[in-house]
């Protein structure tokens, strides 16, 4: 008998098989035909133990490469940073203020023992980041429901038609794995990217079907999500007459900085101790403090008050700077000034002029090579009225001039405090149900479904950089250092996620001996290894 031997090589997946990206391939092994199909049942069953343990020791190997990964993936995700500001390998989020437009209880449909049942008959959406802590609800969108939950044991439901994530917990060690052809992905990620720095590059961001994010690009853009509407940019509500902003200057800085997200990846605060050198600037919060807010202001809940706003809005200038720059990434630190009259001195998405209410709205800080010119050109500013008022005619006389961001606060599908509409989250679930029944109805009609994906412009950030100034005006921070090492590390793990999530959703082995063909498959929804042959079962 010729002597056999057993080879593993890499084949195109089988039709149908969910594949991730180019160049995805099912791990095979293979066993060339037996030169002498008559022989006894004895040696056929040694050849198939030979073969199982063969497939055993393959299985071993791949399944240890990939437990490799998940380790390398862990250990930048799991480091303890000494640095106060850090817990369990991530940054602590920055506080930001209380939300807008909280998660609001939508009316649905109540869910009695009847429509309980009735559920069965919907499209499921499986939130598997716990975001809405919703059980089980029913909810109506349109002429549309589907029914959403957070509940993980709707994961293998032939219902189940596609699975939303929250981006900030969107993490290796808790993924629905391997997934399925028919689940379609659902991203609702509306933070800071220092948050989760994966969800940024190409390999991941196209995991995803569906997003809501804060670029304009997304499939649910969030880029208004701190403004309310139009009508707040023109209030005269919190406006300090110029005269009576002159005279408190006897008491005030021209410019106030207010943080307690100290060293972010936008590297603010090393810009803002640079200006301090060449103008006087008033900061509160935890960031370069020099002045303290009175005791009752003192509480990240403050940060929306009555008293805060009024403080606030005797300034001339406001250093209004993000915590990271990405395009379209605007927070309440730019809106803010705008609402209370103050001059916003910006700097973050390196698209904001594209949201400006006028074209004189607003000081941009990139249109400055120093810290030291920047600083002239607010001190001509400050001591020429005519030149200042007119950073704020446009609100003096209630007039926006962006038909960009007119049109996108008309056309937007939800609503900031305001209870007449959805929120935001609210809306993003409809998005993704209505999309969903699209493509049933699509297919009920013989049409095959519309297939839908992000692409790298639904979250878009460059590489963190650093300010250059001189060594004496920038303190050592671990913290600060932290983050360009972490952002290149992020796009090696957005490479290995992508590579272990598809090969979990389209691993099995093949071999053959003459004249049948056997499977195997790796379960990546169990703890074991099973290795399924004709006629016998062997487990790892």
């Amino acid at each position: 008998m010729a002597e056999e031997q057993i080879g593993t090589q890499m084949v195109p997946p089988r039709e149908g098989a969910l594949c991730c990206g180019p160049a995805q391939e099912h791990l095979v092994t293979r066993l060339p035909p037996a030169s002498h199909p008559g022989q006894g049942s004895m040696v056929r069953i040694r050849r198939k133990k030979l073969l199982a343990s063969c497939l055993c020791v393959s299985a071993t190997v791949f399944l240890l490469v990939t437990l490799q990964v998940v380790v390398e993936l862990g250990k930048f995700e799991g480091k303890n940073f000494k640095n106060s500001n850090l817990k369990d390998g991530y940054a602590e989020m920055e506080k930001e203020p209380v939300p807008l437009h909280p998660f609001l209880k939508r009316e649905g449909l109540s869910l009695n023992k009847k429509n309980t049942l009735a559920a069965d008959s919907y499209p499921i959406m499986l939130w598997w980041s716990p975001l809405t802590g919703e059980t089980g609800r029913l909810g109506q969108c349109g002429l549309d429901a589907c029914f959403f939950t957070i509940n993980r044991t709707y994961l293998h439901h032939q219902r189940t038609k596609a699975l939303l994530f929250y981006g900030t917990d969107f993490n290796i060690d808790s993924l629905p794995l391997p997934r399925k052809a028919h689940h379609d992905w659902a991203l609702f990620h509306e933070e800071s990217p220092k948050n989760n720095y994966k969800l940024f590059h190409q390999p991941v961001i196209t995991l995803f079907n569906y997003t809501a994010t804060f670029s304009r690009h997304s499939h649910l853009p969030l880029t208004t999500q701190y403004l309310e509407g139009p009508e707040v940019l023109t209030s005269l509500q919190y406006l300090v007459p110029l005269q009576s902003k002159n005279n408190l200057r006897k008491s005030l800085a021209p410019l106030v900085y207010v943080q307690s997200d100290c060293d972010p990846p936008s590297d603010r605060d090393s810009y803002v101790r640079e200006l301090m050198t060449y103008i006087e600037v008033d900061s509160y919060g935890e960031c370069l403090r020099n002045r303290d807010l009175p005791q009752p202001l003192n509480s990240p809940a403050s940060m929306d008050a009555e008293g805060f706003y009024r403080i606030l809005a005797q300034y001339k200038f406001i250093l209004a700077f993000e915590n990271a720059v990405c395009d379209d990434y605007i927070t309440e630190k730019f809106w803010r000034p705008l609402k209370l009259g103050v001059v916003p001195v910006y700097y973050g998405s390196p698209s904001i002029a594209d949201w400006l209410p006028s074209n004189r709205s607003a000081i941009l800080v990139s249109a400055f090579s120093h810290p030291r010119e920047l600083a002239s050109y607010i001190r001509r500013l400050d001591h020429d009225d005519r030149l200042y008022a007119a950073y704020l005619e446009w609100k003096l006389k209630g007039e926006i001039s962006n038909h960009r961001l007119l049109t996108a606060l008309r056309e937007r599908k939800w609503g900031v405090q305001d209870i007449t509409q959805e929120n935001y989250i609210e809306a993003f679930e409809c998005m993704v149900c209505t999309k969903v029944w699209d493509n049933i109805r699509l297919q009920e009609k013989g049409l095959p479904p519309k297939t839908w994906k992000a692409d790298v412009s639904h979250l878009s950030c460059p590489e963190p950089t650093t300010f250059a100034f001189s060594p004496l005006t920038r303190p050592r921070s671990s913290l600060r250092e932290m983050w360009i090492p972490s952002f290149q590390q992020s796009k090696k793990e957005a490479r290995a996620l992508r590579i272990f999530i598809c090969k979990m959703g389209a691993l099995h082995f093949e071999f053959r001996v003459r004249p049948s063909v056997y499977f195997i498959r790796v379960d990546a929804r169990v703890p074991h290894l099973s290795l399924h042959l004709t006629g016998m079962e062997t487990h790892m």
